[in-house]
Order: structure tokens, then sequence, then C-alpha cells
């Protein structure tokens, strides 16, 4: 059984940073739709944690948009890190509340190249 955080503490932070793909899950509310995961890279710029309660990551505009449908419904998200690579196996599973903020919302001051990337900042309710 996993230990359960209130917070990102630096091992947290260091396991994020080391690792080259990270996963995205989240559901809509009704039992007739299914759990989405999506598998993100994990390229420089792309995964930040903003504090200790608070991360975002650029999301790839993709087939379905799923993510963006479940987080505008229930805000429900869960982001896994797993190391697998180098050292102990180790997994933070970070659990959230999620919103999607587009290019268009965000003043020309943010200096972020958008491409087919869109914003998703997620505030957590506890890490493990």
């Amino acid at each position: 059984m996993g230990k359960h955080y209130g917070h990102i503490n630096k091992a947290h932070r260091a396991l994020i940073a080391k690792q080259h793909m990270f996963w995205v899950a989240t559901a809509a509310l009704s039992k007739d739709h299914h759990v989405n995961v999506s598998p993100k890279a994990h390229a420089r710029g792309c995964f930040s944690v903003v504090d200790d309660l608070t991360v975002a990551y650029l999301d790839l505009t993709g087939s379905g948009s799923e993510t963006v449908a479940h987080l505008r419904e229930n805000g429900r998200i869960t982001i896994l890190f797993n190391n697998i690579e180098e050292g102990a196996p180790a997994i933070v599973r970070l659990h959230g509340k999620g919103s999607v903020v587009l290019p268009s919302e965000v003043g020309k001051e943010a200096n972020v190249h958008w491409g087919c990337f869109r914003f998703v900042s997620v505030v957590l309710s506890e890490s493990t």
C-alpha cells in the first residue's frame, strides 16, 4: 500500500523531473462511459510543478479530446509517473482537479509557443 502525502515534496519533484513519460487518467461521471488513460511525453518544459499543490502541462490536441471533455464535466484527474529505468522502482500519483486553458484565454505575455498544444492546470487534492 502506498503512502499518501498532502503535497508534492522534494523526492516527488526529483522523480518527476527524471521521467520521460507520464500518464493522465480522467473519467466521465456516467457509468456508461469508460476511463480515459493517455500517455504523455515528458519533454523539457511541457510539465511543470508550479508549487507544492499545483502542476501544469502542455497537452497536445489529439483524437477525441476525451481528457478535455472529462475535465470540463467534473475536473477529476490523476497523473501518474513511474520510475522503471534507473534506481529503485517508484510511483507518484497526483490526484486533483484540473482545468483546461486555451491559447485564446492567455495573454500574450505568457510567452508560450502553443503550436497544437493546450494548457492543463491541475490543483492537487492529494498526492502519493
